[in-house]
């Protein structure tokens, strides 16, 4: 899959400024702080065009980037972090309401969890908006190089458990520092825009 050039293009606040091109759209979902952005970075081999905030909650609107003049990457807020004020998580869960209403776009919803922990309510939320989209699926379990060895299976197995992911839904240990799982979630990727 070709990876240049990958560049940001705009940032979306309200459904009037979601892109609507026809191109393949790959959507990348989870928590505030799980990583998101250093996985965009990984996949890319970029240092910071996804930005990698100093502390949870940077991404408040959704964000494009094109990657190869083909495909779409789209880095959807964070949620679940606490410090945001009422009214901004009230502000994300319209704009998540708005851009799932229109979830037949979605090629790949890509939701990215904590491989240390079991999801939480939060992601099976999410989990359940690319469900309700029919969209394929893929889930990245990342900060995987800080797991011990004797936890990696069991944590695999009850993340799959959870989220009631199916055997073709790809799993994929995945580690931003390491580059853990990167060909495994661009073959992922891959597979489904061609």
């Amino acid at each position: 899959m070709k990876l240049e050039p990958a560049v940001y293009v705009k940032s979306a606040g309200k459904s009037g400024d979601f892109i609507r091109d026809g191109r393949p759209m790959v959507v990348f979902a989870g928590k505030s702080n799980v990583g998101k952005s250093s996985v965009i970075n990984c996949l890319l081999n970029r240092k910071n065009l996804a930005r990698v905030g100093s502390a949870p909650g940077k991404t408040t609107n959704i964000n494009y980037f094109l990657v190869a003049d083909a495909v779409w990457f789209v880095d959807l807020p964070g949620y679940g972090y606490a410090k945001v004020p009422q009214a901004e998580r009230d502000r994300w869960g319209k704009l998540m309401e708005a851009f799932f209403a229109e979830g037949e776009r979605i090629t790949l919803g890509v939701q990215i969890l904590d491989g240390r922990h079991a999801p939480t309510a939060l992601d099976i939320q999410m989990n359940g908006l690319f469900q309700n989209c029919g969209c394929p699926r893929a889930a990245v379990a990342n900060k995987w190089d800080k797991l011990k060895a004797s936890e990696k299976e069991p944590n695999l197995a009850l993340i799959r458990q959870t989220l009631e992911l199916g055997e073709d839904t790809p799993l994929i240990p995945f580690s931003a520092e390491k580059k853990t799982g990167r060909l495994e979630l661009l073959g992922a990727i891959a597979a489904q825009v061609g």
